[in-house]
C-alpha cells in the first residue's frame, strides 16, 4: 500500500495519482512486492529543514529525505519500507530553474526517494553509478525524461 500524506495547503497542486504511480513502478521495477507499504509525504522546506537538522546535522531545508523502515505494517501484516518525504517548495524551485513542470520534478524524486528505502546510495562513484542507472530506467518507463 502507498499511503499519500499531502501538506493540507498543498494539497490543491498536488495529483495522488501521479505520485502512486511512480512509486508503484519503481516498486515493479526493483520487484519488490506490492504488497509492501510505504508512505510518501508531500510538505514544505520548514518541515524538511526540521528532520534534516534533527537527522543529518544540517540545517538547510532539502528536497528529498528518506527513512528506511524495517519492520511489518501491523494493520496489513505486509512489510514496511519506510518512508520518503519531498518538500514541494524545493521541487517546484529545482523544476523551475531547470525548465519542466513541477510534477516531474516530483516523481524524479519519488523515484529517487524510495531507491534509496530500498537500500541504493551515492555516496561513492559506484553507488552513484548503480543507483543512477536503475533511476533513469524507472523514470524512462514513467515517460519522464528531464
Amino acid at each position: 500500500m502507498i499511503n499519500i500524506n499531502v501538506k493540507r495547503k498543498l494539497k490543491p497542486l498536488i495529483d495522488s495519482d501521479l505520485l502512486k504511480e511512480s512509486a508503484r513502478t519503481t516498486l515493479e521495477h526493483q520487484r519488490v512486492s506490492l504488497d509492501a507499504s510505504l508512505t510518501l509525504v508531500i510538505s514544505d522546506d520548514d518541515h524538511l529543514r526540521n528532520l534534516n537538522k534533527q537527522f543529518n546535522e544540517i540545517n538547510e531545508p532539502t528536497d528529498v529525505l528518506s527513512f528506511p523502515a524495517d519492520h511489518t505494517d501491523p494493520d496489513s501484516n505486509s512489510p514496511y519500507l519506510g518512508d520518503v518525504i519531498i518538500s514541494y517548495p524545493r521541487a517546484n524551485e529545482q523544476a523551475t530553474r531547470i525548465g519542466h513542470p513541477v510534477e516531474l520534478e516530483l516523481q524524479l524524486l519519488i523515484v529517487h526517494g524510495i531507491l534509496h528505502l530500498l537500500g541504493y546510495d551515492h555516496s561513492n562513484q559506484e553507488e552513484k553509478a548503480r543507483m543512477w542507472a536503475a533511476q533513469s530506467e524507472i523514470l524512462y518507463q514513467l515517460e519522464v525524461f528531464i
